[in-house]
């Protein structure tokens, strides 16, 4: 339902790298190597990555992707739960694989609640919150961006 296409131009990403995997903000650190003669020269650090396997309790299916360990400890906060992670993490610490991750998991959620609204029979007496579509790309952008 969403359009993954907009929501990559929000996010920024520090180096190509971060693009493949949840790095959670992580990014290529620069500084200097000095030795006794402080003869200083440029060098680069990477951030510690890792691939691994997490299920979607939405998809029903393992995504394998690339997680930096300080992504895999958010994870580990939300129980575990790639899903919970992904829903609740802002944009700009997700990068273009979260955000995708994330347009995945919401259209499942969106399928599966209809699906559930179709099969079920609802009484009088209840009532069913239906959200309205987005009418403008300003409004469709801020729905896939909010938890």
């Amino acid at each position: 339902m969403f359009s993954s296409l907009p929501l990559f131009n929000l996010v920024s990403s520090p180096f190509k790298r971060s693009q493949l995997g949840l790095f959670h903000g992580k990014s290529k650190q620069y500084g200097n190597n000095v030795p006794f003669s402080k003869h200083k020269t440029r060098r680069s650090w990477l951030p510690n990555v890792h691939s691994k396997r997490f299920f979607s309790e939405t998809m029903q299916e393992f995504i394998k992707v690339k997680v930096s360990t300080k992504a895999l400890k958010t994870i580990n906060k939300y129980g575990g739960s790639i899903d919970q992670y992904v829903l609740k993490t802002k944009p700009e610490l997700l990068g273009h694989e979260g955000m995708r991750i994330r347009v995945m998991v919401r259209d499942k959620q969106i399928e599966k609640e209809g699906q559930g609204q179709g099969q079920g029979s609802s009484s009088p007496g209840s009532t069913q919150s239906v959200v309205p579509p987005p009418s403008t790309l300003a409004d469709t952008i801020t729905a896939a961006l909010m938890p």
